[in-house]
């Protein structure tokens, strides 16, 4: 099952084979490749649009939260695609885009810019960047952010005698704190190299430009207590379960469920690293006015809420968590009581560094 999360690595591989990608493009034109939940025909100025989302339980809260109930409002059938960048890049290219609207990390979006792939914002046409008072840090000229996921850290509350980690600096303790870690691999997310400075003691405000040469030193003060590298979503707390680890990294909201089962398990949000989701229209795109349109539905207050009832998704719209009950606002890392223990990624530093920095990574991990 895939995960809005997994969309960055998903393009890091893909990015370099968009040449390649156009032939594939074609095939995947002829057999419909990509998962399709609403089937309806249409072309430019029809009642349908076509949005790409990453599918798995972020795609299914999505259907229910956004595209059910737009289509109810309007009446405009949406069809849903989950494919992945490189034959999506390739389809823009050949400017025969298979979707409209595309549901990506803002990160992704920041590339897809840079090959000219998706169209310049009328934000005149988003009435709800204004009503639900999106960020302006989210707000570019050609993608809006509807959503962040938070990178953090999970412990088992059995394990440390009562002792509650804190801080980065306490991930690293392994004396005060006994225990294995499990840290992710880029094939899960960006390396986690904040954490690594956040424990070395550089203030959250001053991370970036990021010491690379710094945090590996730091890495590897803790290498030898690293038990697994997780790359996907679950494995975090599979880990944690198992007491394979008493501490690891991990995307907020992916625990809740085990609490709720009496696993003995928690989050600490102290440093934890916001990746934003958000909407862009592909260049060439056949449904534009419809694409407009269900991306100011999306961005809408109540919209954002429900989607967070449906899935861990922290809104971008500080409006829709008034929406939202206390049990249900507090369980998000966006809540306004956690929001300032946490920073922003400098998606600019990643793109410049994103490649090297996995490398260094890679040779890092094998020792």
């Amino acid at each position: 099952m895939k995960d809005a999360r997994i969309d960055r690595r998903l393009f890091l591989r893909g990015i370099g084979g968009v040449t390649a990608g156009v032939a594939a493009a074609s095939t995947l034109a002829a057999c419909g490749t990509g998962t399709s939940r609403v089937a309806s025909g249409g072309g430019k100025g029809g009642k349908t649009v076509v949005v790409r989302d990453s599918g798995g339980s972020y795609g299914a809260a999505l259907q229910k939260a956004i595209y059910t109930p737009f289509t109810q409002e309007t009446g405009i059938q949406v069809k849903v695609l989950n494919l992945d960048d490189a034959p999506l890049l390739a389809q823009i290219k050949q400017g025969r885009p298979q979707c409209d609207l595309i549901n990506n990390s803002m990160m992704s979006h920041t590339k897809y810019v840079k090959q000219d792939a998706l169209e310049a914002l009328d934000l005149d046409r988003v009435k709800s960047v204004k009503s639900a008072k999106i960020p302006e840090g989210q707000i570019s000229d050609h993608a809006i952010g509807s959503s962040f996921y938070g990178a953090c850290m999970a412990y088992r509350t059995d394990a440390f005698g009562g002792k509650k980690p804190e801080s980065w600096a306490d991930f690293w303790d392994t004396k005060a704190f006994q225990g294995g870690r499990s840290m992710c691999n880029p094939d899960g997310d960006l390396p986690e190299l904040e954490f690594a400075l956040l424990a070395d003691g550089v203030p959250m405000d001053k991370l970036y430009p990021l010491d690379v040469d710094r945090a590996f030193k730091v890495l590897t003060r803790l290498r030898g207590d690293i038990k697994k590298f997780w790359d996907s979503g679950p494995l975090p707390g599979v880990l944690l379960s198992r007491q394979e680890v008493t501490m690891s990294t991990v995307w907020d909201g992916r625990i809740a469920d085990l609490e709720k089962q009496g696993v003995p398990v928690t989050r600490q949000l102290n440093g934890m690293r916001r990746q934003f989701q958000g909407y862009a229209i592909a260049k060439g795109a056949a449904n534009t006015d419809n694409a407009y349109k269900l991306m100011d539905f999306s961005l809408r207050a109540e919209s954002q809420a429900a989607l967070a009832k449906a899935f861990p998704s922290n809104p971008s719209s500080p409006l829709a968590y008034a929406k939202l009950t206390e049990d249900e606002r507090n369980a998000l890392a966006g809540a306004p009581k956690f929001y300032d223990k946490g920073f922003d990624a400098d998606v600019d530093w990643w793109l410049k560094n994103e490649s090297a920095v996995t490398k260094r990574w890679l040779e890092w991990a094998r020792g």
